[in-house]
């Protein structure tokens, strides 16, 4: 089996990237809708996140919004947020990859895969990227983002410039979705031949 590691920056169109991997039949492992699943409603990990930032949860789990205003700014609380996130992600992932263990290729969706180190878990990675502009513009348009959040979230991540440097494939997504399309399944087939599933 191959572990292919997707990642990139905030609205880079890394989840749209993942989609296209799926219909292709590689299963996708996605950290983010891990973490949601997590935080939502009757949560595993919602009362130790309760617990360590008070005030950031309901009845419907964590509400990300205060979560996010009660870390963002503080590099010391994000650390102590990761403790609790990672190692409930990491276990998941590991039953995803044995669960998955007679596939040929399987997809880790992870969007900070350099920065939390998840890079030495896989065999290839694949980043997606976009121009700054179409970036930018992909992001503020998301309900609530503003320019000083955007500039905090790319502030924690690896530039674009250094993961493209880093990664064995680069799928462009500023391009019309067919050329990006095209791609993942050049890579697809770069790695295990034509047909997956």
């Amino acid at each position: 089996m191959i572990v292919l590691g997707l990642t990139g920056s905030i609205g880079m169109g890394k989840s749209t990237v993942a989609a296209m991997f799926a219909e292709l039949g590689v299963p996708v492992f996605d950290a983010d809708a891990e973490v949601h699943k997590l935080q939502g409603p009757g949560g595993a990990l919602v009362a130790e996140i309760e617990a360590e930032f008070p005030d950031t949860t309901t009845a419907l789990g964590v509400d990300r919004t205060l979560l996010r205003e009660a870390v963002l700014a503080d590099p010391t609380a994000f650390a102590r947020l990761e403790a609790i996130i990672h190692p409930a992600v990491t276990d998941a992932r590991n039953a995803f990859l044995d669960s998955n263990r007679d596939r040929p290729l399987v997809v880790l969706d992870v969007p900070l895969l350099f920065e939390a180190g998840g890079w030495k878990h896989v065999d290839k990675i694949a980043v997606v990227s976009a121009p700054p502009e179409v970036q930018r513009e992909r992001v503020l348009a998301r309900p609530g983002m503003t320019v000083a959040r955007f500039e905090a979230i790319l502030a924690r991540q690896l530039p674009d410039a250094e993961k493209r440097a880093r990664a064995d494939f680069v799928i462009p997504t500023g391009v019309p979705i067919g050329e990006t399309r095209a791609a993942v399944r050049d890579v697809t087939a770069c790695l295990v031949g034509p047909a997956v599933g």
